[in-house]
């Protein structure tokens, strides 16, 4: 039987390769299997079976044993939700490992797709080593575990550490005093001048935000006093608007001054309901601006800027449906498929697993280029919207 699995140990994890999809799914069918046309038959209407039970959802953990083994896929019997496969590149980039498991192991994964179009859960060796990591840094924030990180670079906002093989982000607002790069007239390429000298060394830090999705962390070197910053934190609440300024802007959103001291992260995803590529060219370091809080937790203060906008999705609130018909055109590819703009601000995933592969959609769907699509959820109020394709 396998479960979800809410934590394990880092030792648990079989696999450290990078993953990936992008596989036809014809490789990965049971009638290809050594084991013959029978045991192939049996699988696949076992997965079929499996389909009205309720699956894991994606990002979750999931373990299982090995029921079959190719020359291209490995299938893992995930009872009671149906059976997971590794395949496609997924699978080349972990051929090593896979060499080393036999029928009947059990092994540990993340679920990347709960249900792809030959109805089978998708899975991820790698990204499940990640999250493990993800929740160690978790963990190192609660306990405001200190540690001595090597300076690997650094730019006009602070210096760039590397902690399990993530990058992370010093902001120069957050180094000690002594450390705080003093130049007149506060002129960047001073400032960058100041910190580069800084390459190469050790410092001490915390983790104090962690950012899964950009693949990123968030230090400190601090010596924060955790009922003075109590105290601070005290005097704001969710929903406050404030006028901040800009102490630093990095590839995932900036950081807002909120008062000496103290500051809060604007997501990339809170600068403005459309698309935003690159934070630096819509804003300026030492800027004042608008900005509303949106969470507080764990000592750390969210904002938004979008959040003081008007909402584009209430448009369409009533107005569309699964099922409707409409025109968009293609922003931006991810590893997910491609996302389709009906207006801006609003826009939607096409998912590759509705193409043979994800580079027969980028051949088909190119950016900048409007097609018709048809809706196959929508979630105004979630920000949310899936679409397929229409010939």
């Amino acid at each position: 039987m396998s479960k979800i699995l809410s934590g394990m140990k880092k030792e648990e994890i079989i696999k450290d390769e990078k993953p990936a999809r992008n596989a036809s799914h014809s490789d990965a069918r049971p009638n290809d299997y050594s084991v013959g046309q029978a045991g192939g038959e049996n699988l696949v209407l076992k997965s079929i079976t499996d389909r009205s039970l309720n699956r894991p959802e994606n990002d979750s953990l999931v373990e299982g044993s090995v029921i079959f083994i190719q020359k291209s896929s490995v299938f893992v019997d995930l009872s009671p939700f149906g059976t997971g496969i590794i395949y496609g590149r997924e699978f080349i980039n972990a051929k090593d490992i896979i060499k080393k498991i036999s029928l009947g192991d059990i092994v540990k994964a993340k679920v990347v797709e709960a249900e792809n179009t030959d109805g089978y859960v998708e899975l991820s060796l790698r990204e499940a080593k990640q999250a493990l990591i993800w929740s160690d840094a978790e963990k190192a924030i609660k306990a405001k575990t200190i540690m001595s990180l090597d300076i690997k670079d650094a730019n006009k906002g602070g210096l760039i550490l590397e902690w399990q093989g993530i990058q992370g982000f010093l902001p120069a607002s957050q180094l000690k005093a002594e450390h705080y790069p003093r130049v007149e007239d506060s002129d960047k390429d001073k400032i960058l001048k100041e910190l580069k000298k800084f390459v190469g060394q050790k410092i001490s830090v915390t983790i104090i935000s962690t950012l899964p999705k950009e693949g990123k962390l968030i230090f400190s070197e601090k010596d924060n006093n955790p009922e003075e910053k109590k105290e601070i934190l005290s005097k704001y609440n969710v929903g406050d608007e404030l006028e901040c300024i800009i102490a630093g802007i990095v590839d995932f959103g900036m950081f807002l001054k909120l008062e000496d001291g103290l500051e809060g992260l604007v997501h990339i995803s809170e600068l403005d309901w459309g698309l935003v590529e690159d934070p630096r060219s819509m804003f300026k370091v030492g800027d004042k601006i608008k900005a509303k809080i949106i969470e507080i937790k764990d000592g750390k203060i969210s904002l938004s800027i979008k959040a003081l906008k008007e909402n584009p999705w209430k448009e369409f609130e009533g107005k569309l449906k699964k099922g409707d018909i409409v025109e968009g055109v293609i922003i931006k590819y991810n590893k997910h498929g491609a996302l389709v703009s009906i207006k801006e601000g609003v826009a939607g995933l096409v998912h590759n697993s509705t193409f043979s592969s994800e580079s027969k959609l980028r051949e088909k769907l190119e950016l900048g280029k409007k097609y018709n699509f048809q809706i196959t959820l929508f979630e105004p109020k979630n920000h949310k919207m899936t679409l397929i394709h229409l010939e």
